[in-house]
Order: structure tokens, then C-alpha cells, then sequence
């Protein structure tokens, strides 16, 4: 293996995850990171008043936790602890009622309407069963399966939309909504196919390892990651930004932990025109809009089942939800948006003062959108849990513009890396075996914009790595 040195572009967890493997192969890695600090979308921050620890971005974790590279990582040993709630997720509706999504699977149909509790177990217990064997698979580009039935299993429900698998399987309101606010993670119309896969991971994922929180923050993965980096001899400089490759050695390997708009800027003149023009046509999502809140106490849910979990689906029935959604697409802003929820201090004391907690939501909006959506957001919390509103003692927004300036690859305010409809789920970001190679043999992308896509599991990074070693052979 030739001893060149490899150089990092970013260090969100795909870019650590990258360098960590580069490392582990005995090569000599420089992660290069223009913020102050590692992490990328995986920070936490005082971002209203002291003492109240925010996550910036990210803040609940199935898919780190789940994690097969992560979890061959010695993190603990380098300070992560992950904090599991009793329930991974609940989804209130205005009845006073809550699904509650439970990693024991006959506990989470106990909070169902009785027609539903059968068709639940018959959807998801096949995949709990059989995650092991499937994951691989669901989390990797696409190849021929080592599972063929498993993979196909999955596959006839993954690929229809969240709506008709939903309207097809379950009767009650409950269930419907409980699965339509999981498929909502996918940023898609939820009448759109492929939008089920989402719903059917994150139930899976829920089951089979709970919905954690990491320990006085999501800033607390970076940092594991990052010290185990630095115990195998890498080397991190922050606060350099890096222009273009060419800024780098001539025979560095170079993995770029960007979106596609960002590969280009660093390296359009490495590669040739039709592998620019593919590039070019990459597309992105929805952004978000998010507020944090420092509050004078526990949000107030009228359904007692919220307080056991440290996510909530805000939306109410699937129906009001894949409206919501479909506004998005539509390029319009829902004066009832779908909101995701974290009390993540609830079952984390270290997050805010004692008496005080802290509060994390946002909500979809057309991508570049610059529309305050704070009041709509709230006012959806206030309808699942009457006097929250009391509660604010401080508030941070961010809208898609500011969320951009955080992270450069949050394009238009799109924290998962690119739209993940049928067609980018395959051509992520590019048609090919190989989604992390470009057509210069040194020049390996490892974000959110390959596979499997968004989310907090280093597996972007871990695959390129390995695809550049198997070249290096």
C-alpha cells in the first residue's frame, strides 16, 4: 500500500468516520475543518442562556446508536455515553390520546386502536427480527442482496408511499399517524413512493435499539469520534477552509465530507465535464426551521404518554401531516406544519439548570426559504400541550439561510444531504457502483450526499474509506 497522505475535508461524523478508517489502515490523516470546532451537523452549544445545552443540529440518535461502525469504535472510552428514555418516540392527537413507539413491540400496539395491534406485529416484527441480516443492505448503495427474500420483504412495503401503506395496513388513527409522522423524516410527500422506507427503519430502528440521546449533548459524538482520531496519531486543524484541492499535496488522498455543490467549488477542474454535469443536476430538498427554547420547566402534554419519551410527532392525524408536507413541495409554508420535538433534558439533567429544560423543534419549509415560522411551530406545541407557550424564557431561531451559514452543506437549509426520493437513493450523488469515487483516482466524497443518505451513523465515511483502500491495493 502506497504511504501516501490522506487529507479530510470536513469533520461532520461521515468525515471523521472516514479518517478514523484511514488511520486505523496506519496512514498518516490531516482532517481539515473551517468552524472553530469538529462536528458538522453533531454539535451542541449554549445557544440560548447559560447553562441550557442546545443541540445545534442533530439530537436524537437510533441510527448512531445502531451504528455497526460506531459501535466497533472504544467511544465510551473517549467520553460518549448514550441515555435511552423509556419510549423512543410518541405522536399525540388532539383527543388527549398518544401512540407511543416502545422498543418492546407488544407494548408499543398496546397504545394502538385494537383493530391495528395485529397488522402492526405483521409489519414490523418480521423486521425486528431480521434487522441484522437486512441493515447492511438498506444502509449501503445499492448491490445485489445477500438476502434476496429479506431484501424483497422489505422492499414490496419500502417502496410504496407512507399513505398507501398506511391506508392499506392500518384502520385507526393512531397507527396511521404514528407511521406517517416516521416516513415524514424522509422530506418527502408522503404520497410519494419510497417514503415508507423511512417509516419502516425508524420503527425497526426504535425496536430494535430505542430512539437514545447522547449524554450532555450531540456534541458529545464528534467529540468521541474525534478523540479517538487523534489516539490513532491523526491530526485535526480547525478554522481552515480549504479552497480547492489543489491547495492540498499533489499525491494526497482526498475525502470531501461536502454536498455536491461544494465538491464542485473545491474541485471542478479534476474532473471531466459529464461528471459535472451529473453534479450539477444533484437536487436538494426542503430546509428546516428550528428553535431551541430555555424553559421554566417540563412541557406541560396533556397526553401523559409524551413525557416518557424524548421525541415527539407534532402534526395530528396522517391525513393533516402528508397535507403539511405536500405544502412543502408546493413551494408553501403550512400555518400547521409537522414539527419534530426533543426534550432531550428531561432524561438528561446535565442539558439546563436544575428546575429548567431545554427544548429542540423544527419544521419543514421549501428549500432557501426565509419565512419566521416560530409562531406556527409553537403554536402547534401549544394545541399537543396547553401553557408551553408560560414555559419560554429564552428562544434561538434559525431559518434555512442561517442554518446554510452553520453548515455550508446544508444547502438551502437541507440537513439531509440532498433530496432522498427513488432516484437519488440510487444515483446518490451520481449513476455507478462506486457513489463515492470521482474520476480522479484521489478524490473520494464522503457526506450525506452518497449512501445510505442522512442521519448521525458515520457509515458515508466508513464506505468511501473503505472503497479507497480496496483502490489502493
Amino acid at each position: 500500500m502506497p504511504e501516501n497522505g490522506v487529507f479530510v475535508v470536513g469533520s461532520g461524523p461521515n468525515g471523521l468516520a472516514a479518517a478514523i478508517v484511514m488511520a486505523q489502515a496506519g496512514l498518516p490523516v490531516t482532517i481539515g475543518e473551517a468552524a472553530s470546532s469538529v462536528g458538522g451537523g453533531t454539535r451542541s452549544a449554549e445557544l440560548t442562556l447559560p447553562g441550557f445545552v442546545h443541540d445545534v443540529c442533530a439530537a436524537i440518535h437510533p441510527l448512531a446508536a445502531f451504528s455497526p461502525f460506531f459501535n466497533s469504535l472504544p467511544l465510551a472510552d473517549h467520553g460518549l455515553k448514550w441515555i435511552y428514555p423509556p419510549a423512543a418516540l410518541a405522536h399525540p392527537l388532539d383527543d388527549g390520546t398518544a401512540a407511543v413507539l416502545e422498543r418492546e413491540i407488544f407494548q408499543t400496539v398496546d397504545s394502538l386502536d385494537f383493530p391495528d395491534r395485529r397488522p402492526y406485529l405483521e409489519l414490523m416484527t418480521p423486521l425486528r427480527e431480521h434487522w441484522q441480516e437486512i441493515s447492511p443492505q438498506v444502509l449501503a448503495p445499492l448491490t445485489f442482496p445477500t438476502h434476496p427474500l429479506l431484501m424483497a420483504r422489505f422492499g414490496i412495503h419500502g417502496l410504496r408511499s407512507a399513505v398507501g401503506l398506511a391506508h392499506s395496513t392500518f384502520q385507526g388513527p393512531l397507527a396511521r399517524a404514528l407511521f406517517a409522522g416516521m416516513a415524514a423524516h424522509s422530506f418527502l410527500p408522503l404520497d410519494k413512493p419510497g417514503s415508507a422506507a423511512f417509516g419502516l427503519v425508524l420503527g425497526t430502528l426504535g425496536h430494535v435499539n430505542g430512539w437514545p440521546v447522547a449524554a450532555g449533548g450531540t456534541g458529545k459524538i464528534s467529540q468521541a469520534l474525534a478523540g479517538h482520531f487523534l489516539s490513532l496519531g491523526g491530526e485535526i486543524v480547525t478554522g481552515r477552509r480549504i479552497g480547492t484541492v489543489d491547495e492540498l499535496p499533489a499525491d494526497a488522498t482526498v475525502f470531501l465530507d461536502v454536498s455536491p455543490r461544494q465538491v464542485l467549488q473545491l474541485a471542478r477542474q479534476r474532473f471531466d465535464s459529464d461528471y459535472r454535469k451529473q453534479l450539477e443536476k444533484y437536487r436538494f430538498g426542503p430546509g428546516i426551521f428550528k428553535v431551541d427554547w430555555a424553559l421554566n420547566g417540563p412541557i406541560p402534554w396533556r397526553a401523559e404518554e409524551c413525557r416518557r419519551a424524548a421525541t415527539l410527532h407534532l402534526g395530528g392525524t396522517m391525513e393533516e401531516i402528508a397535507a403539511a408536507e405536500k405544502e412543502v413541495h408546493l413551494g408553501r409554508h403550512p400555518e400547521k406544519p409537522f414539527v419534530l420535538v426533543a426534550q432531550q433534558s428531561l432524561f438528561d439533567p446535565e442539558r439546563a439548570p436544575a428546575g429548567k429544560q431545554v427544548g429542540w423543534a423544527y419544521c419543514h419549509v421549501p428549500n432557501g426559504s426565509r419565512v419566521d415560522m416560530t409562531e406556527r411551530i409553537e403554536n402547534q406545541i401549544e394545541r399537543f400541550a396547553p401553557g408551553f407557550k408560560d414555559l419560554i424564557i429564552g428562544r434561538r431561531t434559525r431559518d434555512t439561510a442561517a442554518m446554510q451559514a452553520y453548515n455550508e452543506n446544508f444547502v438551502g437549509g437541507d440537513i439531509n444531504g440532498g433530496m432522498q426520493n427513488l432516484r437519488q437513493m440510487v444515483v446518490r450523488p451520481v449513476a455507478g457502483p462506486h457513489p463515492y469515487a470521482t474520476p480522479d483516482k484521489n478524490i473520494f466524497i464522503c457526506s450525506a450526499s452518497t449512501p445510505p443518505g442522512g442521519g448521525v451513523h458515520g457509515l458515508c465515511g466508513y464506505l468511501a474509506a473503505k472503497l479507497a483502500l480496496e483502490r489502493m491495493k
